[in-house]
């Protein structure tokens, strides 16, 4: 499997914008976080320099998303950071972080997949009785001429028993019964 192209960026430096190499365009952070949404690696390199700013840039981005939605890191946690801003300490916490977020990309793919399996399971007695009412629906024409003949046939031979056994007995028979 091909890894994914790297879609490359300019910053540059009186621009807040970004440049999209690759569709020859200006864009905003919003558009460059929705491209990592969706999978996208992106690469943000100075424009003058060349210097890597991809890492810095996607800070930008966690710290503009942070704003709008104040769900974001613990304040302890970015304390402890700050306190922390050793390399031991970011090396660790970077670990830290990578492990949880890897924690979580695993259960939010097993609770994918366990939801699919109880829509299959929920839908399965819906199979079920699907294939029941198909079994008990009438059968064609053709099929219920078919019974019908011989239901006739049946009722004829069930006829012709009960008059061979309503037919006067001979005399003998008669009498012998009348003795007992």
């Amino acid at each position: 499997m091909d890894e994914p192209a790297k879609r490359v960026f300019k910053k540059y430096e009186k621009n807040r914008r970004l440049y999209d190499t690759a569709a020859s365009r200006y864009v905003n952070l919003e558009a460059v976080a929705a491209l990592i949404r969706a999978g996208t690696e992106v690469q943000i390199v100075d424009a003058q320099t060349g210097e890597d700013l991809t890492r810095v840039t996607l800070m930008q981005i966690i710290m503009e998303d942070a704003k709008e939605k104040p769900t974001g890191l613990p304040l302890e946690l970015l304390r402890q950071l700050i306190v922390a801003s050793d390399q031991a300490g970011r090396e660790f916490f970077m670990w830290y972080l990578s492990s949880a977020f890897d924690t979580y990309r695993k259960l939010q793919t097993a609770l994918e997949s366990g939801i699919a399996e109880v829509q299959a399971a929920a839908q399965s007695p819906f199979q079920r009785m699907k294939s029941f009412i198909q079994s008990n629906l009438p059968r064609t024409s053709a099929d219920s001429e078919t019974e019908v003949q011989e239901l006739r046939r049946r009722l004829a031979e069930l006829e012709a028993r009960l008059k061979r056994k309503k037919s006067p007995r001979p005399a003998k028979a008669r009498q012998a019964k009348a003795k007992r």
